[in-house]
């Protein structure tokens, strides 16, 4: 399996496309803590605001994806308006995670810059400018495709912001953070991790601090708080999940979860509990 294939088997990617076809004068957008935002722009000008300290204007097809959307507005001509498709992105149960962790604030890519994108790009116009059965369906799924294409190409082209996704761009600390993701339960030290990097253990831990923000002991211990996460949401007893991903006990995992979130995973349970039975 591939780095990017291992990391997104932790996550589930939900597309939601809500809003298809011409604009024309002003639109906003609200801030959105649980998800991202694509806005595909066919055909413009738009100009951008909210998402930059100034302004910006998109005047060729263009691939805009905030991870982490403030408030926002999009602006187009009044007569002649603008082509576009807007989505939501949601990663796993939504707010912060390890993937849009990584993502600066805005992603702007030219559809031209995503090689062999082509024929997905013409399958979603066709389908988001058309009335077929089955549409909305389709457009989420395509949707997803290309957000999966452009995670890709943040890789490749380093469009990261340290995390998880800058350390998967680098070749050697990719294989040892594929190896916590894969098994997070599995014993790790210095040691270890840093021969599946092939490095010694003190370059090692320069380079995983410098590239990923965090120490390799910080880090695993992130994951194995946010596998836990997934695991409690699912409904696995406390003192099963600690086993799953790598803790001793279940007090084991309560100090984790404490040094991590501030809070016990019972007490955190219970506000994703609450979250869910009164959405804001």
């Amino acid at each position: 399996m591939d780095k990017l294939t291992s990391l997104l088997s932790h996550f589930s990617l939900h597309a939601g496309v809500f809003y298809t076809g011409n604009i024309c004068g002003i639109h906003d957008f609200a801030q959105d803590s649980a998800r991202g935002h694509i806005h595909l722009i066919k055909r413009g000008p738009v100009h951008v605001i909210g998402v930059r300290q100034e302004n910006f204007e998109i005047t060729e097809p263009t691939l805009l994806f905030l991870p982490r959307p403030d408030t926002h507005r999009l602006v187009a001509d009044d007569r002649t308006g603008a082509d576009v498709v807007c989505a939501t992105v949601q990663f796993g149960g939504g707010g912060r995670n390890p993937i849009t962790d990584s993502l600066p604030n805005v992603v702007m890519v030219r559809l031209t810059a995503l090689a062999g994108v082509e024929a997905l790009l013409g399958l979603m116009f066709d389908e988001a400018f058309a009335e077929h059965n089955g549409r909305q369906a389709v457009l989420d799924r395509l949707c997803e495709v290309l957000m999966i294409r452009l995670l890709r190409h943040c890789i490749e082209q380093g469009l990261t912001q340290g995390g998880t996704l800058a350390g998967l761009a680098d070749t050697r600390l990719a294989k040892a953070l594929a190896a916590m993701h894969a098994d997070p339960a599995q014993a790790r030290d210095l040691s270890s991790m840093a021969a599946l990097a092939g490095m010694s253990r003190a370059r090692f831990a320069v380079r995983f601090r410098a590239v990923t923000g965090e120490t390799p002991a910080d880090y695993l211990a992130s994951w194995r708080v946010m596998t836990a996460q997934g695991l409690l949401k699912k409904g696995r007893q406390l003192k099963h999940v600690a086993n799953d991903v790598g803790y001793g006990s279940a007090s084991a995992l309560t100090r984790a979860f404490v040094r991590k979130l501030g809070c016990s995973p019972t007490e955190w349970l219970k506000g994703e509990q609450e979250a869910r039975t009164n959405p804001a």
